[in-house]
Parts: C-alpha cells; structure tokens; sequence
C-alpha cells in the first residue's frame, strides 16, 4: 500500500497535532471544519487516516516460528506492575539477543505486536511493553490509546521502558545483550534509553523526537536514525542534535526518506510508504544484529 498524497498540506499538519496529543478531537474537527469546501470533511479525513489493523499481520500470532505470550515485569519507579508482549523464536534452542519495541503514543496496539514479531523471526526475543499498563492497558482503538497516554507521566514512562530493558537482559533465555527500537513517541523513547541505560548495545529511532543537547552528550550507545523528508516536527532539531553527536564522537546511521512523512513505516495507515518501510526495516535489523551479536 502507498500512502495518500492527496490531501492539504495544511489539514495534514492540522491532523499531526491532533496525531501528537496537541490538538483536542474537537479542536481538530473545529480547526479543519474551513477545509471541507475543498471535498474533504474532518470527519472523513479522521475515518481515512484511521489504521486498519486487519493489515497489521506481516507475521501470523500463531506462526509456528515464534512462540509470543505476555509477560508482567515490576517498574518500582513508574507504574508499578507492568505488562509487555513477549515474544521469541520458536524452538531455537540457545538463548538469543533481546529488543525492547517502545509503541507511538498510544500504546500496545495491533501494529507495534506485529513488529514484535517481525523481530521474532528474525532472530531476537522481543519485548513491547504497554505504557497504558496502569490505566488498563490498551483500549482497543487508537483514539482512547491516545487520550489516555496523554494522562501519564513522561517520566514514570520512561522508568517503566528502564526496567523493561533490565528485565529483558535478566531473562534466562536472553544472552544479556539488548538493543531498542521505537516509533514516533517510541523513537524518543529509544534514545532516552540509549541516555539512560549505558549497557544498552543499540538503539533505533524511528522519527522520534531528539534528546535535549546536554541529555544527548551523555550518549554512548550506537544509534540507527529514520527521518522522513516531509516530518518537519521531528526534522527541525535534528541539526543540533547532530552537532551534539558529532562533538562527542557518538556513533550513529541516519537515513533521511524522500517524499515520505511520519509514520511512514506504520502499514496500517495511508502514511506507509511500502519502499521506505522495507528499507528502513532492512537497515534496522541489520544493524541490530551486527550490535547485538
């Protein structure tokens, strides 16, 4: 599937607040309510946009080359009780490297699964942990999702992801070794990590946005960057952050997609560019297995 290239760049901007938690449904539908004299309500712009997960299935729950259940993990210094989908190679019979996969912002739903087990068959035992644990998980649908990250503490998030990577690493059928990857809010998300956890072997950012520069100096993990050409959110502090990793000799890859916007790797909304998807996965899972072992 392409994604849809038809609709106002202005609307779309308009449904990137809404997307990112800084625009209210209300206020979305109020705001681009002037757009629908050009053909395209903001009812049906939502409806268009909204993913359809009957696509999020790459890989089947029930392949028999994974085996996947969902594990609780304690995260004294966030939310308490955890719950994350794990997921491993079927049958391998040694331990393999572990990969923390951090959700968008709106928590473990049907896409971020089936990238968990993506990276399943590709070797690693996979490990997605939903922030929305404390709230009772993910609701269903995006829209809630969204709404009720919104009531969580950054902070306490990142504790949970903190713990999440320290009970991947502890896990008997780990080899200790673990790397992270993340979309959009996971994005950020994986380089907080890579600032917070100095054992961490790699990091993988899909058009997450960067650390601040005195938090990204502290960075000694190697780092794998998506960006899309048309995310001006997230593109407009990439400059600085990359003085800061050049100043300090950090390593990194960054790979910026033309044509492409944000989410652009997510396959069950009209943003999935299917050429940069494959690639950006491509390039992911290589690197994670040259620094994962």
């Amino acid at each position: 599937m392409k994604k849809d290239k038809s609709y106002d760049p202005e609307l779309m901007r308009l449904f990137d607040g809404y997307v990112h938690g800084e625009l209210s449904r209300r206020q979305f539908l109020d705001r681009a309510a002037a757009f629908a004299t050009a053909g395209i309500p903001a009812t049906a712009l939502l409806s268009a946009l909204a993913p359809d997960y009957a696509r999020a299935a790459q890989v089947d729950p029930g392949d028999p080359k994974i085996r996947a259940d969902y594990k609780s993990y304690s995260s004294p210094k966030g939310g308490g009780v955890m719950r994350g989908y794990f997921v491993r190679p079927a049958d391998s019979g040694h331990r393999q490297p572990g990969v923390v996969v951090i959700h968008e912002n709106r928590g473990l739903n049907p896409y971020i699964e089936d990238v968990a087990r993506r990276l399943a068959v590709a070797g690693f035992i996979a490990f997605a942990p939903d922030a929305l644990t404390p709230l009772g998980g993910y609701p269903g649908n995006d829209d809630e999702g969204r709404a009720l990250q919104q009531e969580r503490d950054i902070l306490e998030m990142t504790e949970d992801f903190v713990a999440a990577a320290a009970f991947l690493e502890q896990h008997p059928d780990c080899t200790g070794s673990v790397g992270a990857i993340g979309f959009c809010f996971g994005g950020a998300m994986a380089m907080r990590l890579a600032v917070r956890i100095p054992t961490l072997k790699a990091a993988v950012a899909f058009y997450g946005r960067h650390p601040a520069r005195d938090e990204a100096a502290r960075i000694r993990v190697p780092l794998m960057l998506h960006h899309a050409e048309l995310d001006e959110r997230v593109n407009a502090s990439w400059p600085g952050f990359q003085k800061v990793l050049d100043a300090n000799d950090i390593p990194y890859l960054e790979f910026d997609y033309a044509g492409v916007d944000h989410g652009f790797h997510n396959d069950t909304t009209p943003r999935y560019d299917e050429d940069a998807a494959k690639l950006a996965w491509q390039r992911s899972v290589e690197f994670l297995q040259e620094h994962l072992g």
